[in-house]
């Protein structure tokens, strides 16, 4: 089994060929081929974690649209002094198909 452990968007995912991952907002169109770095890669029984050989590895992905996430509710409240204050924030994503691990 071949995957890779890439970082996408402040985060990292583990993708195999075929993934839809969503991750926060890449400054790309939808249907555009994008190019994530690979942390580490694992081809059945090699790992590969040094830095030169995953310079050679290419994760592609293909940008299918942009969300976004759930309504986070911010809350805030202090006793006796009248201080309340409510915020809400929701998180733009951009949701990715894995389409090969080179």
């Amino acid at each position: 089994m071949v995957y890779a452990i890439v970082r996408a968007g402040g985060h990292q995912e583990k993708v195999s060929v075929g993934d839809v991952i969503t991750v926060n907002r890449i400054k790309a169109e939808a249907g555009d081929t994008v190019e994530l770095p690979a942390v580490l890669h694992v081809d059945g029984d090699t790992v590969t974690t040094d830095a030169d050989a995953l310079s050679k590895i290419t994760v592609s992905a293909e940008v299918q649209n942009e969300l976004r996430g759930p309504k986070i509710v911010i809350q805030k409240y202090k006793n006796k002094t009248g201080y309340k204050k409510r915020q809400g924030h929701r998180q733009d994503l951009t949701r990715l198909k894995i389409t090969g691990i080179a």
